[in-house]
């Protein structure tokens, strides 16, 4: 067997691991995507309704016990990010799981605010769109690492409006930031699918089953994000 032959190969079993990987990736989404849908959905059904939300001054808003759950997502996100060296595939797959109900239940305000004709045409043109960036970060043959410093630098931007926007109640702030949102969390899509194939030929293949899951909790929290944005942009509220 000559060398180009053997590189051939080489490339060809590199190329079957990557697809294998990203396979991965993509069925631990869509599951995630499915808990989650099924979540929000129960969520707003008795006795979980009465649970987390309450009617205060004539608007409906998160029980105590819905902010807890609100907040438990983001909780989980640190545990599974910062040990992730440290835990086994099936933890951190056990993580994932709960964490994707958890994130569920805490967006299930989403079909009590916006048409569910509204929320189902939006998740389609986020899945469309989640494709279309994915294959591009995937195939390209640029380099994205600068894109990432940019990239964070527009997310804290628009939290801090966000979060100013809380005190302000602007609908311009608002426009703005949805607006911002739906360009950063698209190009998040891209530079994250690049990552995970970068560092798929720098990890053992032992480290590969926890970077699956942990590329599929970056991936969902972009495809959430950019839906969430799209659906604030363009939603018809009830």
């Amino acid at each position: 067997m000559n060398i180009n032959t053997r590189q051939a190969l080489a490339i060809e079993r590199t190329s079957d691991g990557l697809r294998a990987f990203f396979g991965k990736i993509y069925n631990y989404m869509a599951g995630s995507l499915v808990l989650s849908a099924l979540s929000a959905y129960i969520s707003t059904k008795e006795p979980l309704l009465n649970l987390l939300y309450k009617i205060s001054d004539g608007k409906l808003t998160f029980s105590v016990l819905g902010w807890l759950i609100v907040v438990a997502p983001f909780l989980l996100i640190l545990m599974i990010q910062s040990a992730a060296n440290q835990l086994n595939p099936a933890k951190t797959t056990m993580l994932f799981w709960i964490f994707s109900v958890l994130m569920g239940l805490s967006m299930g305000s989403i079909f009590l605010t916006y048409t569910t004709a509204s929320i189902f045409q939006t998740f389609l043109i986020t899945a469309a769109s989640f494709i279309g960036l994915s294959i591009w970060g995937n195939i390209t043959k640029r380099d994205l690492s600068g894109l990432g410093a940019f990239l964070f630098m527009g997310l804290i931007g628009i939290i801090l409006a966000s979060v100013v926007n809380i005190f302000i109640t602007s609908s311009m702030i608002s426009f703005v930031v949805s607006v911002l949102g739906v360009f950063i969390f698209a190009g998040l899509i891209v530079y994250d699918t690049n990552r995970l194939k970068q560092m798929y030929a720098s990890v053992s293949v032992e480290q590969r089953d926890v970077l699956a899951v942990t590329g599929a909790l970056s991936l969902y929290l972009n495809f959430i994000n950019l839906f969430q944005f799209l659906l604030s942009f363009g939603g018809d509220r009830r």
